[in-house]
């Protein structure tokens, strides 16, 4: 039972428990402005005392005991993005934290956390570093010297694939756009758009297959003529939305040619609002996909009804559909797959009708996945961008790893690793020289050059030679998906195939599902580990404990955090040598079967820019019997410092050696990795009986669990029990494994947990004391990932509990507003009554009623500069400092009620009549919005 003062945020910052808003970089948040914010970087005014530690430059701490929050000011606007910002101390994940309304300022709830790695402090989105200059790298791994830029493997080294299926089709193709009536989603205040871009074969008989394109996470709104980019919406008055829907018509005519329709869909209403959904806004995303296919199910059955553009193609078959997300799309597509084998909550849905279509495929390119739910009875191939510095960690991984042991494992899961390619760049709209509105390439972070990754390295590709790639790729996942084409399989599964369509770009391919049979899978089998390796956790806090090593200059997309650290069940297979011939023996607690298997497949990382790590592979049966298969090679990756290049190659050895000395190959018991060369590292992820083919897949019975969230009042006494809202769907029993946290230590806890349809199997209690004092509201979180038989629609909830006290009024008087030149004028903030949390605001400049008002060059200049990083020439009137002006920071600590406010004056020697300010208090409450407090005045008088 989770028990605390309403105050006390359960764990919510020592356990990478995000907020009830999920924080993200965004310039639509849900804070308010950071006061004293400033290029510069934030630099509280004298005698504003705001509660805290000493901290790193950027950070403070607010608040005090259950009410503290931690709070860092970026010097700039952090671009919106996909990625959730993440703040750690030292190794700990403290939280997510939710973006101040300018974009720069980020707040996190601490509760009782003691933050005794102060100096380590540190903020991330999606492993780069957002608080320190320099290359973009993991929280968890020290820097290392950048590798030299290896060079590309030569495309005419690998083999070229049977079928093409990059290459344009016989179909002429025509295009258009529809716009209906926009919809409510649920938790979103604004209406979303019902918008796409529709382009399809002009002459393609009977009803054609469906791919269906939903972009990521950018901006939504621009001004033409200018570099503003927002993420409001609706788009205010002058501004025009983005057309993000429009980035992906080279793909969609490539498909259209081949007797695809295609649409690629608008979802600017979801990227202006998704701050405030506690999944990232993934739910909305695959409601607004199905509401299109549900328009398009209807228009198949009367196409008079349709528009335009969807009349002007071939008629659409719904029974064969192709879902592309790009970035946050491609959780929104995963989750609409999820969502039409088994339906979610109504009240969580914005679509609620029949679902009249099948999903054969996804394509997610650079997702996010923070729900950690790949919908494992669904085909996938999920595109990594080597060169990524949005979703920086390539989370996506998971798409692949997180179906193993979860269904069946008919279905193919591929990871398609491009090297050299960029997150925006695969949609032209993102793209500068292309796009309508302003665009950037968001692997370039500083002026520091990559060997791996800045244009015009040997390895990084052209926004024109990515988008053909990325084109290419996503019709030979069609071809495969849709079309049932095995002949494309070996382009995405691992085999090691290329396709002339695709261009100069290097692509490594590997997969699990389809016709392999699981073997040694570290986290999902009981195995022990002897010799020259060691089972490790893929996330771990603990340096012995984890896969990588802190002098590992790099990161790996298959040791991505999601929410918990350490996070049990995800294991691998560690390997050092120092000497040739140093074995490392991988045995199963039970025998397992490779019968049926021509090949054992097995992925292995080795690190990045290396070349020629050879391995002998032996496997022994039960019996005692060993044989030597055969000797395989595994190149690294190409990478840097920069990139998230451990990623794991996929090697096969025949089994025919094994049949040949006689080995049982139904009880297989162990495995022997025998490195060859000196010395060498490298990691097991798995290994599998393998045989060609693509089964089909027909989805498993499964229990599916949604994690709500209950928001009740503190009261004003006494103790109340609440219950985190679990509710279990579906089909059949599974398992999930369940994260909460200790709320007096603060440890966290997970255990695997049997669900049944309706059955209370989760069971979370929380205790809330109320009081009568204002404070901040509070979150409880729990959150669950699949195991074993189960799907996970909403995997985070818990307990929000809602201040109901109204905030203390604030008032200012002054304590020296009438003063000489050189003397600082300082005024009073008193609240008419304590409060638990911290009271912040800000001081802004007004033009004066009358008089000569006070300029920059009246304030002391080493202050100021603090304040703005560097001072305004000519001076300006403080009313008309640029850039957001001049606003000094208020601060309050829990607990008392007053705090002064100084402005410190400078002696210019130079004559001239008594000059003036105005200003005004502004706070902020418990959903931190503006209250405008009181006006005030203050007056300098020469020295003489």
């Amino acid at each position: 039972m989770i028990r605390a003062t309403r105050g006390v945020a359960a764990a919510a910052a020592l356990l990478a428990f995000a907020s009830v808003t999920s924080g993200v970089a965004s310039a639509q948040p849900a804070g308010p402005p950071s006061p004293g914010a400033s290029p510069g970087g934030p630099s509280a005014a004298p005698g504003s005392r705001p509660g805290g530690a000493e901290l790193p430059e950027g950070w403070r701490l607010t608040g005090a005991g259950a009410d503290r929050q931690l709070v860092w000011t970026s010097r700039e606007p952090v671009p919106m993005g996909d990625a959730r910002v993440a703040f750690h101390a030292g190794d700990r994940l403290l939280g997510h934290p939710v973006a101040g309304r300018d974009g720069r300022s980020f707040r996190l709830p601490l509760g009782d956390t003691r933050l005794t790695e102060a100096t380590g402090l540190r903020v991330t989105a999606a492993g780069r570093r957002l608080d320190a200059p320099g290359p973009a790298r993991s929280a968890r791994l020290a820097p290392s010297a950048p590798a030299p830029a290896p060079a590309a493997e030569p495309g005419t080294r690998v083999p070229v694939n049977g079928v093409d299926p990059g290459m344009p089709g016989r179909y002429r193709t025509v295009g258009g756009e529809y716009d209906l009536k926009s919809v409510r989603l649920p938790g979103f205040p604004e209406p979303v758009e019902m918008r796409a871009r529709v382009v399809g074969p002009a002459d393609a008989p009977g009803k054609r297959p469906v791919a269906l394109f939903l972009h990521g996470r950018h901006g939504t709104c621009y001004t033409p003529g200018t570099e503003e980019v927002t993420g409001d919406w609706p788009c205010a008055a002058g501004s025009k939305p983005i057309p993000s829907h429009q980035g992906y018509l080279r793909a969609q005519r490539l498909l259209a040619s081949q007797g695809y329709v295609t649409l690629s869909i608008s979802a600017n209403g979801i990227n202006g609002q998704d701050f405030r959904a506690e999944d990232g806004g993934a739910q909305a995303r695959s409601s607004l996909i199905r509401r299109h296919l549900a328009r398009w199910a209807a228009w198949s059955a009367d196409r008079a009804s349709a528009p335009a553009a969807v009349r002007s193609s071939s008629a659409a078959d719904l029974s064969r559909v192709l879902l592309v997300g790009h970035s946050r799309g491609g959780e929104g597509v995963n989750r609409a797959a999820v969502d039409s084998l088994t339906p979610p909550p109504a009240d969580q849905d914005g679509y609620r009708g029949p679902v009249r279509w099948k999903i054969l495929g996804t394509v997610p390119i650079g997702p996010t996945i923070f729900g950690n739910n790949p919908a494992a009875d669904v085909p996938s191939m999920t595109i990594l961008p080597g060169c990524d510095g949005d979703v920086s960690d390539l989370q996506g991984q998971n798409f692949v790893d997180g179906t193993r042991g979860v269904s069946r494992g008919a279905a193919l899961h591929s990871a398609v690793y491009m090297v050299g390619a960029n997150h925006n760049f695969f949609n032209s709209e993102w793209t500068p020289g292309q796009a309508q509105a302003p665009a950037f390439d968001d692997f370039m972070s500083d002026e520091q050059r990559d060997p791996v990754c800045s244009p015009g390295t040997r390895t990084r590709l052209t926004a024109a030679q990515q988008q053909t790639a990325g084109a290419a790729y996503i019709a030979a996942a069609a071809r495969l998906f849709v079309a049932g084409d095995d002949r494309a399989r070996p382009l995405l599964d691992g085999t090691g195939r290329r396709m002339p369509s695709a261009g100069p770009v290097r692509a490594l391919s590997h997969a699990v599902g389809a016709h392999r049979r699981p073997a040694f899978v570290p986290g999902s089998s009981a195995l022990t580990v002897s010799g020259g390796g060691r089972l490790c956790a893929q996330v771990a806090p603990d340096s012995d404990r984890a896969c990588l090593s802190g002098d590992a200059g790099g990161a790996s997309p298959h040791f991505a955090y999601w929410e918990a650290a350490p996070e049990p069940g995800r294991d691998a297979v560690a390997m050092t040598w120092s000497r040739p011939g140093t074995p490392v023996a991988v045995r199963t607690a039970r025998p397992v079967s490779l019968a049926g298997s021509s090949s054992l497949a097995l992925r292995v990382i080795v690190p990045p820019n290396t070349t020629g790590t050879e391995l002998d592979v032996a496997v022994t049966d039960a019996s005692g019997r060993r044989a030597q298969l055969g000797r395989v090679r595994v190149d690294g990756v190409p990478g840097s410092e920069r990139t998230t290049s451990y990623w794991a190659r996929e090697v096969r050895v025949p089994l025919s050696t094994a049949t040949r000395a006689g080995l049982d190959l139904k009880r297989v018991t162990a495995l022997d990795l025998t490195p060859r060369g000196a010395s060498g590292r490298a990691w097991l992820m798995d290994a599998w009986g393998w045989r060609p083919g693509t089964p089909a897949v027909s989805p498993a019975p499964a229990a599916r669990v949604d994690v709500g969230r209950l928001t009740v009042a503190e009261g004003a006494s006494g103790v109340r029990t609440y219950r985190v809202p679990v509710r279990v769907s579906g089909r059949g029993s599974g398992q999930v494994r369940l994260f909460v946290a200790d709320p007096a230590s603060g440890e966290q806890t997970s255990r695997v947990v049997t669900v049944r349809p309706g059955r209370q199997d989760i069971v979370v209690p929380v205790e809330v004391r109320g009081n009568d004092r204002f404070g901040n509201d509070v979150t409880y979180d729990a959150f669950v990932k699949a195991v074993r038989g189960t799907v996970v629609g909403s995997h985070r909830g818990g307990v929000t509990v809602r201040n109901d006290d109204p905030m203390p009024k604030a008032g200012v008087t002054p304590v020296a507003d009438d003063v000489t030149e050189g003397a600082p004028l300082v005024w009073r903030v008193t609240l008419s009554a304590p409060a638990d949390a911290e009271i912040s605001g800000h001081i802004e400049f007004l033009p004066p009623a009358d008089g000569t008002e006070l300029t920059t060059a009246d304030l002391d200049p080493t202050w100021l500069r603090e304040q703005l990083g560097e001072l305004p020439s000519p001076p300006v009137p403080l009313s008309g400092i640029p850039f957001g002006g001049l606003n000094l920071p208020v601060s309050v600590p829990a607990g008392a009620t007053t705090a002064e406010v100084i402005l410190p004056t400078a002696r210019d020697g130079v004559r001239e009549p008594v000059e003036s300010l105005r200003a005004r208090l502004t706070t902020y409450d418990a959903a931190w919005e503006p209250v405008p407090g009181p006006e005030f005045t203050g007056r300098v008088r020469d020295a003489a």
